[in-house]
């Protein structure tokens, strides 16, 4: 029992990550489908909406529990604020790129699409979250 809270307190923020980006993953996906399939907006107009309420849910839940950021005093916090959604603005090209490629380009399901661009975003998003943005001195 030891050696597994050892493993949970090692991996405490990857485990947060996994989790709180699947809710964040969710609500995206469930805001395209809204505005793209019931709502009949354009794919990429439906991204970017589902991007905007994504990434501020993603922004309370990754300083809140998953890097449980430090930052106090008003310009830590912008300057904090302005590297998450900077960096949040760079993977929003990646997944208006990703969709073009996969629904104008290839002509492939909106929603495949979108969950492949997820993915891809994801992973892009936990590195600059944990090495830029929200960054410690540990590295483990």
């Amino acid at each position: 029992m030891a050696t597994l809270v050892k493993l949970f307190k090692r991996y405490q923020s990857q485990i947060a990550y996994l989790f709180f980006g699947g809710v964040t993953t969710v609500i995206n996906l469930a805001t395209f489908a809204v505005a793209n399939y019931w709502w009949h907006w354009n794919y990429q107009v439906a991204t970017v909406l589902a991007w905007i309420i994504a990434v501020l849910v993603a922004y309370i839940t990754n300083k809140l529990w998953v890097f449980s950021s430090k930052a106090t005093g008003a310009v830590a916090i912008i300057k904090e604020m302005i590297s998450f959604f900077g960096f949040r603005i760079l993977t929003l090209f990646f997944e208006m790129i990703i969709m073009f490629v996969g629904i104008t380009v290839l002509h492939g399901n909106a929603m495949l699409v979108k969950v492949i661009d997820q993915i891809i975003v994801v992973v892009s998003n936990y590195f600059f979250s944990k090495w830029y943005i929200f960054k410690t001195n540990d590295f483990d």
